[in-house]
């Protein structure tokens, strides 16, 4: 391997190293609530305000972390997030309350926020276009798997050790993060200085904010509708405001002419709608088999741990496959293969043999994971280096709605399944049937939008043409 791709794999490496702990520490947090606010003398609701808090400091700082970055330099704003995210997952594993817990999950959230725009822009600047589909592959997975390992890791660690370890076990790794920062990465910054766009963090801050807190309350049964609807239409209107500033701003926060490019613009688009649906399978997997199989919840941990493997699995390939038959091919058909996987878990019941089971999870990760893969990659495939910042920030803002959005999606499709079975209290198996058949058709819809792909789209990272002229 020449010089400059193993340095460029070390430097996809080390921010997949930080993705995992962020990642991690996002979903990690569910199982060990309940003796979280046992130890601060809380109910485990009141508590769940340390998740929301965590949640809405990504949505108001991700849109800064480009121009921070191209102001300062990205090791610095990289390395500066890891040291963040550390001290803060110290303190939570310290604090002896709620406020404390909450106060130092905002420190966590901000320190994700710029973590995660500035560690793919990080990876983008040093890889060659060549090389992009490697790099993004390594820095894909942490989303993935973490998510799906998380509540079992989180349950592990409570159960057998103490929950503080959750967060004082971030600390070891975020050490090593920086010092390896600080070696391999190189501070790029901009020449010249963009003015801060205050009107445009203002807006975007409290339009992110609405909509990320509405899209929580839809998933909560019991959260009042008509406030509920008003954050997000409140959301939604301030979201146009800042639209408009930012078409018109001399100098926007973010800068929406990325749209123009036809390869962004889709995987922006349809891939937003491919997230939202596969973000449903980490929540309502445990659901499905915890109350639709009456398995404990280390059984179901178990059967989704499977999801994860497929998740694993597909890295290896996903290189020859896109080289072999290109981008527009393979998101197409890999998406029929997800809308498949997911409504055949619609036929799947307690008497189904596991093996069965087994085999359906592992091929839905596989999917999942060719199609992040592809998707993160052909968004940045087009995207000139001198836009590369505010792409990043426009790409990290919109997965994380869309993310959101697909935790609030799934609890809605199973209010819905449950509505048309006359059973809103409790449950049962046919809801969870429904739900999948839902998610699976908006699959399908995000399918349709890569119809409008061209056939060679993102060949010079792929390396498609190559492959179909020798």
């Amino acid at each position: 391997m020449p010089e400059q791709n193993r340095h460029a794999t070390i430097i996809a490496l080390i921010v997949a190293s930080a993705f995992f702990m962020e990642n991690l520490d996002a979903t990690v947090i569910a199982t060990a609530l309940p003796h979280m606010a046992q130890s601060f003398g809380v109910t485990a609701v009141s508590l769940s305000i340390g998740m929301t808090a965590y949640l809405l400091a990504l949505a108001v700082f991700i849109p800064i972390s480009g121009w921070v970055a191209d102001r300062f330099g990205s090791r610095t704003v990289f390395g500066a997030a890891i040291v963040v995210f550390t001290l803060a997952s110290m303190l939570c594993g310290l604090s002896n309350g709620s406020w404390e817990f909450t106060i130092a999950r905002v420190l966590q959230g901000m320190g994700g926020a710029m973590m995660v725009p500035v560690g793919r822009l990080v990876v983008l600047r040093s890889t060659e276009k060549r090389n992009l589909m490697r790099s993004i592959a390594y820095i894909t997975w942490p989303g993935l798997a973490a998510p799906v390992i998380g509540p079992a890791v989180g349950g592990f660690i409570t159960t057998y050790f103490n929950w503080r370890w959750i967060f004082l076990l971030n600390v070891p790794i975020g050490i090593v993060g920086i010092a390896l920062t600080a070696i391999f990465i190189g501070n790029h910054r901009e020449p010249g200085r963009r003015p801060f766009d205050s009107i445009g963090f203002v807006l975007s801050g409290i339009a992110l904010t609405c909509l990320m807190y509405g899209m929580e309350l839809l998933g909560q049964r019991d959260a009042d509708g008509r406030i509920t609807a008003a954050i997000l239409l409140g959301g939604a209107v301030v979201g146009a405001a800042a639209v408009i500033h930012l078409l018109r701003a001399p100098h926007p926060l973010i800068n929406l002419s990325s749209l123009r490019i036809p390869t962004f613009r889709t995987t922006l688009g349809g891939g937003s709608l491919y997230v939202v649906s596969v973000s449903v399978s980490p929540f309502i997997l445990p659901l499905f088999f915890q109350i639709g199989f009456g398995l404990d919840a280390f059984a179901a941990g178990l059967l989704v741990l499977t999801y994860a493997a497929g998740n694993l699995g597909m890295k290896t390939v996903t290189t020859p496959i896109l080289r072999n038959f290109g981008f527009r091919n393979v998101m197409i058909f890999n998406g029929l293969l997800t809308a498949g996987a997911i409504a055949a878990c619609a036929w799947l019941g307690p008497q189904t043999p596991r093996a069965l089971i087994v085999l359906v999870l592992f091929i839905g990760g596989l999917c999942r994971s060719m199609q992040f893969t592809s998707i993160n990659t052909l968004a940045f495939a087009d995207v000139p280096t001198p836009m590369m910042s505010s792409a990043s920030t426009f790409f990290s803002m919109v997965q994380q709605m869309t993310i959101g959005l697909g935790i609030a999606f799934g609890a809605i499709a199973l209010h819905f399944a449950a509505w048309l079975h006359g059973n809103s209290r409790q449950l049962e198996l046919a809801d969870f049937h429904i739900a999948f058949l839902v998610v699976a058709s908006l699959v399908l819809l995000a399918v349709v939008s890569f119809l409008g792909l061209g056939r060679d789209a993102g060949a010079e990272v792929s390396g498609h043409r190559q492959a179909r002229a020798q």
